[in-house]
């Protein structure tokens, strides 16, 4: 028998369903599944008929911000998630507006927020639905992570989750994990600009790679690339502090990070840095591929 999913939108800019219908391989996926509701693609029931019907589904999909008083089809969208929620046997939350409240947060800091989070604090409109709940955060989330969850539900096997409810598997890993740039951060060389292959995006660009944890570099969007490979300091999207005011800088004290990088003690980190910029490696200051 196919899952049921119901896949519903608060206060959001669409960007997960794109994402979702980004998956190379949707065609087979969705042999799978039933979408009794999503916003994009051809569903058994309205958003009316959902509220008004009676009927048992395997997973309620979240995306987008909540807001009390957001109107969806004939009710609040409040009342919409309160009354699905009790149906489903399991709720995603995708993407980093419906997990910990993200940009949309910051127009309505005291009315937004997420399901279970709020930023970093448990105090979501539904903290009570914790026990059903896995969050998928991410601006967007890559499709991958949310079909990984979806066939662990189907298969009715345990998701071991970190204190975010993100599912451990995706982001044990900091998005540094795999970064091809590394060999330059260990070397504590600089990319002096934004698109070049060469050089850390951390010290001079403001990169949340060391501190943010997805598999962004192990899992390629598109099966290709990520932000990293192209020379895009990655944002910190899948944390709840993110969007940072300043997500292009980092914030140093006398040239070293105010917060050192994940598990990284600070004397072990400025030892390894004095002894790296001793160093030149001749091979990390040329171009990687001569133009000329």
């Amino acid at each position: 028998m196919k899952s049921k999913i119901v896949w519903i939108q608060g206060v959001t800019c669409n960007g997960n369903s794109h994402s979702f219908l980004n998956y190379q391989n949707l065609d087979i996926f969705l042999k799978k599944v039933e979408f009794l509701y999503h916003p994009l693609l051809p569903s058994k029931y309205s958003l009316k008929e959902l509220y008004e019907k009676r009927f048992d589904f395997d997973v309620l999909i979240v995306e987008g911000a909540i807001k009390k008083r957001y109107e969806r089809g004939i009710v609040s969208l409040y009342t919409l998630i309160e009354k699905l929620s009790l149906k489903a046997k399991k709720i995603i939350a995708v993407g980093t507006c419906a997990t910990f409240g993200g940009v949309f947060k910051s127009y309505d800091e005291k009315n937004i927020k997420g399901l279970i989070f709020d930023g970093e604090e448990k105090k979501g409109f539904f903290k009570e639905l914790e026990e059903k709940v896995i969050n998928i955060p991410g601006c967007p989330a890559h499709p991958e992570w949310l079909i990984y969850v979806l066939n662990m539900i189907e298969a009715k096997k345990k998701i071991l989750l970190d204190d975010f409810l993100r599912p451990k598997e995706i982001y044990a890993y900091t998005v540094h994990s795999g970064c091809i740039r590394n060999e330059y951060f260990e070397w504590k060389v600089d990319a002096k600009s934004f698109g070049t292959k060469e050089g850390c995006l951390f010290y001079e660009q403001g990169c949340q790679a060391p501190y943010t944890h997805g598999s962004c570099n192990k899992i390629l969007w598109n099966e290709v690339n990520s932000k990293t490979r192209v020379g895009m300091p990655c944002l910190g999207c899948t944390e709840p502090t993110f969007m940072k005011e300043e997500p292009f800088k980092t914030k140093t004290y006398m040239s070293i990070p105010a917060n050192m990088p994940l598990g990284v003690p600070k004397r072990a980190y400025l030892t390894l840095t004095g002894v790296a910029k001793s160093f030149k490696i001749e091979r990390l200051t040329k171009r990687l591929i001569d133009e000329s």
